[in-house]
């Protein structure tokens, strides 16, 4: 479906970067009409800016993207807004981008606010996709590259703690975390020998445990496959 917008700017591409948020998507995504060049005037006046007309193709991921920027409206956050990345996620969805002044509070501690929205804008899209049949991978929601930071910080507390797991030959626990970092401690520490990863607990309080099993040989389903 073809969607399009008006922007306008001092400039052409200001015009076009203004669309561009109207939209929700990457400039880089757009293509663009213009109506009016901009005109410079003399002493303030009889400037005008330039307008443009900008459209794109939109997939079904647009519900999650309406669904964010709503929520970001209510929330009286009208300079922060929720766009279409190029990139794809693992699982080749496509990854949506909050961006603003006050994109950070949405972070929460450890990500919890962020991954609140990560899935209530999938089950959005699900919802949307339950109604016309079509398919599309699971989205990421990711704020000013928290995730990647975050899985980079995770990765080295996963070696860490199986390094003193080794050293001392006995099993640590690690802090409660969301089902997506603990995937992440697992596919860490899934090549080591040494040590196996369980998960632990119920809800909010679920944990993962690294394990020393030694030269023992790891089976596969002794590692938990988090869902």
């Amino acid at each position: 479906m073809l969607r399009e917008e008006i922007g306008c700017g001092r400039t052409v591409e200001a015009a076009i970067a203004d669309g561009a948020q109207k939209l929700g998507v990457d400039a880089s995504r757009i293509e663009y009409e213009i109506i009016e060049a901009p005109k410079k005037g003399f002493l303030g006046f009889g400037e005008a800016p330039a307008k443009v007309k900008v459209f794109v193709e939109i997939g079904p991921e647009q519900t999650a993207l309406d669904y964010l920027n709503g929520v970001m409206d209510v929330m009286g956050m009208k300079n922060t807004r929720a766009s279409l990345g190029r990139e794809l996620n693992s699982e080749g969805g496509k990854v949506i981008k909050i961006e603003g002044a006050d994109a950070g509070v949405l972070i929460g501690r450890h990500g919890e606010t962020l991954d609140a929205l990560q899935y209530l804008s999938n089950l959005a899209l699900n919802a949307q996709l339950d109604k016309t049949g079509e398919e599309c991978p699971k989205i990421s929601v990711d704020i000013e590259g928290y995730r990647a930071r975050r899985e980079e910080t995770l990765r080295n507390l996963a070696k860490r703690t199986a390094d003193k797991v080794k050293r001392f030959k006995r099993n640590i626990a690690l802090d409660p975390m969301t089902p997506y970092e603990r995937r992440i401690i697992h596919s860490a520490l899934q090549n080591d020998s040494l040590v196996m990863t369980a998960s632990v607990g119920s809800d909010e309080n679920r944990k993962v445990v690294i394990h020393y099993v030694g030269n023992q040989k790891r089976s596969e389903s002794a590692q938990e496959n988090e869902n």
